[in-house]
């Protein structure tokens, strides 16, 4: 993923984030309480904005360090995975998208041990 791209991104998964906390705690809030997933769903946003932010600071690194490139995608992957498979539990209440949340983990894991190699490895 070229810097550009990354940054942008990261920006509007940033603008993403903000758009559904807000509708979360407002559109949503009855529903969210009423089924239990009032956490869930603000786990998903906090982890969707903290990686969107990381997005950005690694597009602004990735010139220096080319293999940060595999650790925004995998970070990309990871939000998709991890914080959308929340969000669609809290909104549905089916279990089973649950179970998606862990291999959206390890792809948000993946990613930030992707990006410390890439660092470390490097002679910079």
């Amino acid at each position: 993923m070229n810097p550009r791209n990354t940054i942008a991104l990261g920006m509007i998964l940033m603008a993403s984030a903000v758009a559904l906390g807000a509708f979360g705690a407002h559109a949503l809030k009855s529903m969210l309480i009423a089924s239990g997933r009032t956490e869930t769903f603000e786990l998903a946003i906090r982890y969707l904005m903290f990686h969107a932010l990381a997005l950005i600071v690694l597009g602004t690194q990735v010139k220096q360090w080319s293999g940060l490139s595999k650790a925004a995608w995998l970070l990309v992957l990871g939000i998709f995975l991890f914080c959308g498979s929340l969000i669609v539990l809290s909104l549905t209440d089916q279990s089973l998208w649950g179970a998606v949340a862990p291999i959206g983990g390890s792809s948000l894991i993946a990613g930030w041990l992707v990006a410390a190699w890439t660092v470390f490895r490097s002679k910079a």
